[in-house]
């Protein structure tokens, strides 16, 4: 049904672009994102400090993804999540790592911030990926406690502080012994997806792989 109401209410335009496309990425600006690819998987496993096992991200965080990602979360532009969601799902590396997964989880934000919102960006595009791809999407098992305030402008140490303690887990048995994405939108100093991982990790599941779109 939220799927069904999404589609009504979110235009079927090119989000770079805003041009009409019903794939939601026109040929034009998926060439034109190329300067900012920075798709790789990397094994976590022997970093140290890294509470979860690969680490994927898609673009740098710079010019117009920059732009983009800002508009998505801060400007009420969450029909972005069409366009964010294809380029995603028309990677077929990261589509093929999918096949070794089981579950997807957004990274949550705390309910205030929602309610002020509208919506939770990561939970979105999670909520697409899962809808065209094997996964299933778990969005009631990571619950944001602590309201926060903002990661950004802070520093490396005041992030790890800030967001310590921020996350617990409801509904325990849907994610033991499960492979799980973790999604969140910006990977800067690591410390938010660090901190899910961490509480994610205590609960017996297997592995877990975090995706963002763009690491800065």
């Amino acid at each position: 049904m939220l799927n069904f109401i999404l589609n009504l209410i979110y235009p079927n335009v090119c989000g770079f672009c805003d041009i009409i496309n019903k794939n939601h990425l026109c040929k034009k600006c998926e060439l034109k994102l190329e300067k900012y690819r920075n798709t790789n998987i990397v094994d976590c496993t022997k970093i140290k400090d890294k509470n979860f096992d690969n680490q994927i991200n898609i673009f740098h965080y710079d010019g117009i993804v920059r732009e983009k990602i800002i508009q998505y979360k801060f400007n009420e532009k969450a029909y972005l999540y069409k366009t964010f969601s294809k380029i995603i799902l028309n990677d077929k590396k990261i589509c093929g790592f999918f096949e070794k997964y089981d579950i997807i989880i957004p990274v949550p934000i705390h309910k205030k911030r929602n309610l002020q919102r509208g919506y939770n960006q990561t939970e979105l595009i999670a909520r697409e990926l899962a809808k065209n791809t094997n996964l299933i999407l778990e969005n009631k098992v990571l619950i944001k406690q602590k309201n926060i305030k903002p990661q950004s402008g802070l520093t490396k140490f005041q992030r790890e502080n800030n967001i310590k303690n921020a996350f617990t887990v409801k509904n325990v048995n849907s994610i033991k012994n499960k492979n799980i994405i973790l999604l969140d939108d910006i990977y800067t100093t690591g410390s938010t997806v660090n901190e899910c991982c961490k509480v994610l990790k205590k609960l017996k599941v297997n592995k877990i792989a975090v995706l963002t779109i763009a690491k800065d």
